[in-house]
């Protein structure tokens, strides 16, 4: 491997894996398009696909799962950004015109996931559709979006976590990362005589932890107790995975006044709430069941 990477290089070098000339951007026509947009866009599609799929495969109206992506577009976007400005308030508020600035990046796929299930509750109210059923039935292509949509952060060289050595371990260069993404301990162990940092690939973690919940979803379908539990196996099953990631994120958002990272405090509660509320609804199914084979056999 180099000791000197080209600012565009990204490697993995214990797969002996040297990736020459990624670039952030390309042009179309002279306009400048961010590759890490690429990534998101062709995450929400496949996720619409899925759920397209997933609502047939139900039975459902697929035509109501159209209808909804397009409010669900919208407002995970900005919610996605909203979560993200109120935990780095810091870097916004001496110059507000930079919160609408999408094109350097600061979405937070919480902020997201909260403002999707908010407009799902709304829409489902409004449109008289079952709000458990039709989360069951979105839940696989969320997750499926999220997985395709982590490789946006691989070519905009963020979302790393600490120095590692381990079989995964990726490098960047220098001045092809944010200067407060580079931790101590990160620079720490930049060798003598070379422009590059060594790092946790935290978004290929998630995005192949996402992919592990996906089938997990699939395959469960059909063995489903009750609406709503593929989406509490989605927020635990996420959730677990997103606790451990974030342990080791460097560019974490904390509760303000701390140095708590909010989505790792987020990430725990989804799991711990998803189990207790799984655990609740069986306990009254078996009452349930219970009391009606006592009463039959009166």
């Amino acid at each position: 491997m180099n000791d000197i990477m080209n600012a565009s290089d990204i490697a993995f070098p214990n797969l002996g894996i040297y990736l020459r000339n990624i670039p952030k951007f390309f042009s179309i026509f002279g306009f400048k398009i961010a590759l890490y947009s690429v990534f998101i866009g062709l995450g929400v599609i496949s996720g619409l696909l899925m759920a397209v799929h997933t609502a047939k495969k139900e039975k459902a109206d697929p035509d109501v799962v159209w209808d909804f992506f397009i409010y669900e577009l919208v407002f995970s976007i900005i919610g996605a950004r909203i979560y993200y400005v109120i935990f780095f308030w810091d870097s916004y508020k001496d110059n507000l015109i930079q919160i609408f600035n999408l094109r350097n990046g600061g979405l937070a796929i919480y902020g997201a996931v909260i403002a999707a299930f908010i407009t799902l509750y709304v829409f489902c109210r409004i449109k008289k559709q079952h709000f458990l059923r039709f989360a069951d039935i979105c839940m696989p292509g969320l997750i499926l979006g999220q997985a395709i949509g982590r490789w946006g952060n691989f070519t905009n060289r963020e979302v790393f976590g600490e120095y590692t050595n381990k079989l995964l371990a990726m490098r960047l260069p220098i001045d092809s990362v944010r200067a407060w993404d580079i931790s101590a301990n990160i620079a720490a162990h930049i060798a003598d005589g070379t422009n590059y940092i060594q790092v946790h690939p935290t978004f290929l973690y998630e995005s192949l932890w996402n992919l592990a919940i996906l089938c997990i979803l699939i395959l469960y379908r059909s063995h489903k107790k009750f609406d709503g539990e593929i989406c509490l196996l989605y927020l635990g099953g996420y959730g677990l995975g997103r606790f451990w990631i974030e342990g080791i994120r460097t560019d974490q958002l904390y509760i303000m006044g701390t140095h708590i990272p909010v989505s790792q405090v987020l990430a725990a509660i989804c799991v711990i709430a998803s189990i207790a509320v799984d655990v609740a609804i069986r306990i009254r199914m078996k009452k349930k069941a219970s009391a009606i084979d006592d009463n039959e056999s009166k």
